[in-house]
């Protein structure tokens, strides 16, 4: 047989979606009988959950894709085929580029260089703007999020407490979605040349390290979370020479163990067990790093498409969360996810505001860090996050009476020394390679 008929592929496409959400709500029984859900450890059956239900879309989209390619269905005609070839190529054109060099070569997040040159005072003025829009969309963003996992709702004498993080992703991950395709609509984008299917895999890693960032918030205190976020260049070169064989210089591990030595001493110094429970520490430790894990894997996938098929910024934007809607979506609908969220917001008036606001902010905050990158640089927009960091923790420990004691300080500043440490050992050495590059340049003259 040349060619697999579209109503068998279809067919097979939808046996596998069945056959997996039948197998994921067996399973999913099983562990229940293991696992309390009422216990300190019940987060595990929630991501056990979460994981069957990605899988729910993730094998038959893998099944549609190797039959695919197998029998080259997405160069075929037809409206569905050409939905197929934008899965499997990035573009519905039946003609695919295949020469990069005739695109723009230039990196999208870099200026461009046809735009008329700006004088200091229109520069500041926007530089202003990009760090007042990403401090107060994060900011605000952070706050909500402490609130919303960690603060309890009242509906007259009943007091209840929202436990379901995947809901919260899913609603952050819409909302980035429309943001990113309306900018995509009413601007003018490259052409876009990355298959669909493969921003899945970071999807799943970017959607699995904010449901731990959630769940996190509910065994360890927001100032220990957002310190954890500044030591993840550990777990991010570490992850870098297992996927990308990266070489690093001597600076780059000094910091990365002045922040291991300052986030040691914060958690040793911080007074702040929530519960007093061995357990919870745990879980709140085991979920950190699965945080940081799954958010360096991300950051090196990414990195990875950027270099081999050059999208913009907004269209990784715009296809992560694409991508990151779908899983969720179905892991919400296995779960009944859907049905507790909304009627917990029905309950509670207020949880809708604070989730909206959340959605809203961390959408902004996204579109802001692609206008802060592609006009000053990713240094730049580096210092104003690590500016924004150190924000955090401040504004957490004043709304929410954390108590950070003299050895917990010094960690905080222990990690922020070693950032601001590697953003300058990191400029020096690009300064060094431009002017390496410029004599060689001469040289050959």
């Amino acid at each position: 047989m040349q060619k697999c008929p579209g109503a068998t592929l279809c067919c097979l496409v939808i046996a596998t979606g069945i056959g997996t959400w039948i197998a994921s709500l067996i399973f999913g029984s099983l562990t229940r009988l293991i696992i309390d859900e009422n216990s300190e450890t019940s987060w595990i059956l929630r991501f056990i959950y979460t994981i069957l239900g990605y899988a729910t879309v993730f094998l038959p989209c893998w099944v549609l894709i190797h039959l695919s390619q197998k029998h080259n269905l997405h160069s075929l005609g037809g409206f569905q085929w050409k939905l197929l070839r934008l899965l499997l190529t990035g573009n519905t054109s039946e003609t695919i580029i295949s020469d990069p060099d005739s695109e723009q070569l230039i990196e999208t997040i870099q200026p461009v260089k046809t735009e008329p040159v700006l004088s200091l005072y229109h520069n500041a003025k926007h530089l202003i703007f990009c760090c007042a829009g990403l401090q107060v969309s994060y900011l605000l963003w952070g706050v909500l999020q402490e609130k919303i996992m960690t603060k309890e709702y009242l509906d007259g004498d009943k007091v209840e407490k929202f436990t379901d993080s995947q809901f919260l992703v899913f609603v952050n991950r819409i909302l980035a979605f429309a943001f990113s395709g309306i900018y995509l609509l009413v601007s003018r984008p490259n052409v876009h040349r990355t298959p669909l299917y493969k921003y899945s895999f970071c999807s799943i890693s970017n959607t699995l390290s904010s449901w731990c960032q959630y769940e996190a918030l509910k065994f360890i205190s927001f100032p220990t979370q957002v310190l954890a976020k500044s030591a993840k260049v550990i777990p991010v070169m570490l992850m870098g020479k297992l996927i990308s064989r990266t070489q690093y210089k001597n600076y780059e591990y000094a910091t990365a163990l002045l922040i291991s030595i300052g986030m040691t001493a914060f958690l040793l110094g911080s007074s702040e067990g929530k519960k007093g429970n061995t357990v919870t520490t745990i879980s709140g430790v085991v979920l950190l790093l699965g945080y940081l894990i799954f958010d360096s894997f991300t950051a090196n996938w990414q990195s990875a498409l950027f270099k081999e098929h050059r999208p913009s910024s907004v269209q990784m934007m715009c296809g992560v969360n694409l991508m990151s809607c779908l899983f969720t979506s179905a892991s919400l609908i296995q779960q009944g996810g859907f049905f507790y969220s909304l009627s917990f917001a029905a309950r509670h008036p207020s949880f809708i505001s604070d989730c909206l606001l959340t959605a809203v902010s961390s959408a902004a905050g996204q579109l802001f860090i692609f206008a802060t990158i592609s006009k000053f640089g990713a240094v730049v927009f580096t210092i104003i996050m690590t500016v924004r960091q150190g924000l955090s923790i401040l504004l957490s420990c004043i709304l929410y009476h954390h108590h950070l004691s003299e050895v917990g300080i010094f960690g905080i500043v222990v990690v922020f020394v070693a950032i601001f440490m590697r953003i300058y050992y990191g400029q020096r050495d690009k300064r060094r390679q431009l002017m390496a590059s410029a004599e060689s340049n001469v040289s050959k003259v």
